[in-house]
């Protein structure tokens, strides 16, 4: 039946119907993600952003950073340097040399580096000389040791949400996520590459912590997260499943380890 309302549908309009269908969208927009879709995002490409080269950046021993290395959850509401990031990102994943191929800070398995590393930077969370390193999403270049900006905006809440509401990852300034790709060592050795992606992301993991206490910094390892949503806040690409967060901070107590408290430590535990 047609009338001045337009054409009906089972008695509604089409002007009705679209009337709703606009209203029902305006609704969920106003409802907050809870993982289950992407939160709005500007994406660009093609920015890039160089990195301090990495240098000696710390006084700080092998084994005082051994010592020293702690799991920390507070974080003092400062940024970090852009080149305490540069040493941080170089440390998981950065270049040492060239020899046929780019070794890496890391061991993979025949060097089928399946690592992919991304950096969640979140408002003034990093400063650059005057100024600060805009908020959004980074993929860290290990070949070029720059950033390229995946996504425009602050998504640290968004990250927060996906790691199951783990105050720290909302609180630091930074986050690193890092995702694997296991083909690229499966394709090699079969189902057993899976446990040297695994080998990896812990050996990358391990360097994040040393070089944080070498900076004074602090992270800590995070596991517990929804995966698909942590892909979409940092715009993965098809293939790459995350692995690990680490949110990295300065801490709000920073803690240095003593040889004198170790070895009095060893004395007891001698004992009988």
């Amino acid at each position: 039946m047609r009338g001045d309302s337009g054409v009906r549908v089972r008695g509604f309009s089409l002007l009705a119907v679209a009337a709703v269908a606009a209203l029902v969208a305006a609704l969920l927009a106003l409802q907050p993600w809870r993982g289950a879709e992407a939160p709005a995002e500007r994406i660009v490409s093609g920015q890039e952003i160089l990195l301090p080269l990495p240098s000696r950046a710390t006084d700080m021993s092998v084994e005082e950073a051994m010592l020293s290395r702690k799991s920390v959850r507070a974080w003092r509401s400062e940024p970090l340097k852009l080149e305490e990031l540069s040493m941080i990102l170089w440390a998981a994943q950065g270049i040492t040399e060239y020899t046929g191929w780019y070794r890496r800070t890391a061991p993979s398995a025949g060097a089928t580096y399946p690592l992919e590393v991304y950096v969640v930077v979140g408002e003034r969370g990093v400063r650059t000389g005057e100024g600060f390193l805009e908020a959004g999403v980074y993929k860290y270049n290990p070949l070029r040791h720059s950033l390229i900006l995946v996504k425009q905006g602050d998504f640290r809440r968004e990250l927060w949400e996906a790691s199951l509401r783990q105050d720290w990852v909302r609180d630091a300034p930074v986050s690193v996520v890092i995702c694997a790709v296991f083909e690229r060592t499966t394709s090699r050795y079969g189902e057993r590459g899976v446990r040297y992606v695994h080998m990896e992301a812990g050996h990358a993991g391990q360097n994040i912590y040393l070089m944080a206490a070498a900076l004074r910094l602090g992270t800590v390892a995070v596991g517990a997260f929804y995966d698909e949503a942590v892909s979409r806040v940092v715009g993965a690409q098809s293939g790459e499943e995350p692995l690990y967060v680490f949110p990295v901070g300065v801490p709000a107590e920073l803690y240095r380890g003593s040889f004198d408290e170790l070895s009095a430590l060893y004395s007891r535990t001698r004992r009988g």
